[in-house]
C-alpha cells in the first residue's frame, strides 16, 4: 500500500514543529512535503532530518516560497493531505500588515488554486485560522462558540488576513476541507512574552489558551480522520480545555511571582489597555476535541507554569533565589525589571507610546477616550471580577438552530438579524451553494448560508478599515450584541 503523501506548511513555527516531529516518528505511514523558505536558521533546523530521510521516501522539502505559485504547485504535486498552520502572526503582523496580507490571505489562496487543479475531490486540507477572528470578547461575552460573529479588534490586521484566508478555504472547491481557530499558544519560553503587545491585552480578558504539544497533536490526528465523517466542511475553536482556562490578570500574576516579583511594583495598571483585544473562554472546544481526542493526555496551566520554571535559565533562576533571600538584590531586580517593561510600554506600538504621540485613533480604539485612560484607578482598586464562572451572555445567531433543515424564509431572517437582506430569491436548501446577500451599509457581497450561519462570517467590507464598528452597532443587532456590551 503507497504512503499518503502529507503537505506540511509552516513547519518551522511552534505548531508546525510539533506536528512535523509527530509525522516524522510516523513517516512509515506517511511521506512528508514541506514548503520553507530557504533560511538559513530553517536550513539548520531541518538539516539532522534531511540526512537521515530515507532516499525519495520519507521527506521532501521544497526550498521556496508560498507567494511564488511555481513553488506551491510543485508542492502540492502529487499530495493527498494539506495541513496548513503557517502564518505570520502578531506582533510582527501588527508591525507589517502588507506582509500578513501576502502571506495570510494571498499564500493560502495559492494554496487552494493548487490543490483545485491537483485534485479537489481528492486533497484534504485542513486551515488553522485563529480566533482573533472574533475580536473583543470582555465580560459579559467571555464566552463564545463558533457561528458568533466575526469582528476583529480594530487595527488587527492579522486576524483580517486569517479572515480571509479562512474564507478562500471554506468557499472553495475542496471537497474535504475544515477551519480549526488557533487559540493563544503557551510557548514555555516567558522571554516570547516580552513584546509591547502584551499591553494591549485588558487584565480582566479570560483565555483558554493551549500548548503547542498539544495543537501538534490535534494537527496530525486530522489525518485519521474519515471521509464520510461530519467533521469535514465545518468550522471549530481550538483550546487545551477547560484545565486551560485563566484570565490574563491570573496569568501575568503567576508567571511574575514565579520570577519573584510581585507586578504591581513593576507595571502600572494604566499601561494595559481597556479593551479591543481578543481571548476568551469556548463553551464549544470540546466539539474538536471529541474528533481528535487532543486533550487525553494533554497539559494544563499547571503543567505549563511547571515546564516554563523547569526551562528557564540557570542563571535566572538562581536570581530569583537571590532576590527572594536578599532584600537590597530583590530591589535591584524589581527597578531593572520595571524599567525592561517601561521601555516596553513606551515604545511606539506600546500603549504608553501611543499616549505620548497622541495617538487618538489607538487611544480610543484601545481605552476608548483619553478621559477613560485618565480614570484608570491603581491596582486593587475597583478591581474587574476575574471568577471562572463569571455569569455570561450567549450571543444570538439571528435563526432556530434547532433546526435540522432549513428554509429560505431562515435565510432572510438571519439576514434581517445581520441588519442586511437575503438577495438570492430562490435556495436549493444546500448550505454550501454561493448566494447573494447585502449588508446594513449596502454592500453587495456572494457567500455561502454555511459560512454565515455556522462560520459567523457577514460582509468584509464593514469589518476592514477603518473599522466603522458604531454603524455596526446601530443596525447590525448581530454584531451589536458584542459591540454594545
Amino acid at each position: 500500500m503507497s504512503k499518503q503523501v502529507v503537505l506540511l506548511t509552516g513547519a518551522s513555527g511552534s505548531m508546525g514543529f510539533e506536528a512535523f516531529k509527530l509525522l516524522w516518528e510516523k513517516r512509515g505511514s506517511y511521506e512528508i512535503v514541506l514548503l520553507l523558505l530557504p533560511s538559513r536558521k530553517d536550513k539548520k533546523k531541518f538539516r539532522k532530518y534531511v540526512k537521515r530521510a530515507s532516499p525519495g521516501g520519507d521527506l521532501r522539502i521544497v526550498w521556496g516560497d508560498v507567494l511564488n505559485r511555481e513553488d506551491v504547485v510543485e508542492a502540492c504535486h502529487g499530495i493527498d493531505w494539506c495541513l496548513h498552520p503557517m502564518a505570520l502572526i502578531s506582533p510582527e503582523a501588527d508591525r507589517r500588515p502588507e506582509m500578513a496580507e501576502k502571506v495570510n490571505t494571498r499564500g493560502t489562496r495559492y494554496l487552494v488554486e493548487a490543490i483545485e487543479a491537483e485534485g479537489p475531490d481528492r486533497i484534504k486540507m485542513i486551515y488553522i485560522g485563529t480566533v482573533a477572528e472574533y475580536g473583543d470578547r470582555l465580560p459579559p461575552v467571555h464566552m463564545g462558540r463558533t457561528g458568533d460573529p466575526i469582528l476583529p479588534s480594530k487595527h488587527d490586521h492579522y486576524a483580517l488576513s486569517k479572515i480571509k484566508g479562512e474564507q478562500a478555504v471554506m468557499q472553495s472547491k475542496i471537497r474535504y476541507r475544515v477551519s480549526l481557530r488557533q487559540t493563544f499558544i503557551m510557548i514555555p519560553g516567558l522571554f516570547s512574552l516580552m513584546d509591547p503587545i502584551m499591553f494591549h491585552q485588558p487584565i480582566n480578558s479570560f483565555m483558554e489558551s493551549i500548548t503547542a504539544k498539544d495543537s501538534g497533536r490535534l494537527l496530525v490526528n486530522c489525518l485519521d480522520m474519515p471521509d464520510d465523517s461530519n467533521f469535514w466542511g465545518g468550522y471549530y475553536n481550538i483550546s487545551g480545555g477547560p484545565q486551560c482556562r485563566i484570565t490574563y490578570l491570573e496569568f501575568l500574576d503567576r508567571i511574575y511571582r514565579m520570577l519573584g516579583i510581585d507586578y504591581r511594583k513593576v507595571m502600572d495598571r494604566n499601561w494595559f489597555a481597556l479593551k479591543n483585544f481578543h481571548m476568551q473562554f469556548y463553551e464549544d472546544a470540546e466539539k474538536l476535541n471529541a474528533y481528535l481526542h487532543h486533550w487525553e493526555g494533554g497539559d494544563g496551566m499547571e503543567d505549563y507554569f511547571s515546564v516554563a520554571w523547569r526551562t528557564l535559565p540557570w542563571y535566572l533562576k538562581v536570581t530569583v533565589r537571590l532576590a527572594i533571600a536578599i532584600p537590597p538584590y530583590r530591589w535591584l531586580v524589581k527597578t531593572a525589571t520595571r524599567s525592561q517593561l517601561k521601555k516596553l510600554a513606551f515604545m511606539e506600538d506600546g500603549t504608553m507610546g501611543w499616549i505620548s504621540n497622541q495617538d487618538e485613533e489607538k487611544i480610543n480604539a484601545f481605552y476608548g477616550s483619553m478621559e477613560a485612560f485618565g480614570n484608570i484607578p491603581a491596582w486593587d482598586q475597583q478591581m474587574p471580577s476575574l471568577d471562572h464562572d463569571l455569569e455570561y451572555t450567549r450571543l444570538n445567531h439571528g435563526y432556530d438552530e434547532s433546526k435540522e433543515e432549513l428554509k429560505l424564509k431562515d435565510l432572510q431572517q438571519a439576514a434581517e438579524f445581520r441588519g442586511g437582506v437575503l438577495l438570492s430569491k430562490e435556495w436549493s436548501g444546500d448550505m454550501h451553494l454561493t448566494l447573494s446577500w447585502k449588508c446594513c451599509q449596502k454592500h453587495a457581497f456572494t457567500m455561502t448560508p454555511h459560512a454565515v450561519l455556522k462560520g459567523g462570517h457577514w460582509c468584509q467590507e464593514c469589518i476592514s478599515p477603518p473599522w466603522d464598528y458604531n454603524t455596526l452597532a446601530a443596525k447590525n443587532p448581530f454584531a451589536g450584541q458584542v459591540l454594545k456590551s
